[in-house]
This record gives C-alpha cells, sequence and structure tokens, in this order.
C-alpha cells in the first residue's frame, strides 16, 4: 500500500474567542507508530499526527492544542 505524502489539518481556534482557523500541512516523515500508521509533521509548528481514516491524532507540538483528534484531507 502506497503512503500518502502530505495532509491539510484544520486547527480550530480557541473556542469562545472567535479567531479564525488555522490550515497546517503535514509530511510524511518516513516514521510509523508502533500500531503502524503513518506519522506526519509540520516543521514549522512542530506538530506531529498519526493518520488514519482520514483522521489525524495529535503525537505531539510545541504549542498547546485543545483538540487532539482532527480531519486530515490529502493534499494532491
Amino acid at each position: 500500500m502506497t503512503t500518502a505524502r502530505r495532509y491539510a489539518l484544520v486547527l480550530p481556534g480557541p473556542p469562545g474567542s472567535h479567531a479564525p482557523s488555522r490550515v497546517v500541512n503535514v509530511a510524511f516523515t518516513g516514521e510509523f507508530t508502533p500500531d503502524g500508521f503513518p506519522v506526519y509533521a509540520d516543521p514549522h509548528s512542530g506538530l506531529r499526527v498519526e493518520v488514519h481514516g482520514g483522521a489525524a491524532k495529535v503525537l505531539g507540538t510545541s504549542e498547546p492544542l485543545l483538540h487532539t483528534c482532527l480531519q486530515a484531507v490529502l493534499v494532491a
């Protein structure tokens, strides 16, 4: 099976702030989680996620996020 190279994730603004959402593109790192899911990262924000089934589970980030599960959209 071929692993997708990039996904776009929408990071919502803080609840109640009415701040706009932010789109972050993550690229395949070549790594896999212990469960076998591909790991994607954005070098600018430090965001690292595992992606499967159209969902991105946050593995780590350099900034605090309130949401730990995000929708992942394949970037062509």
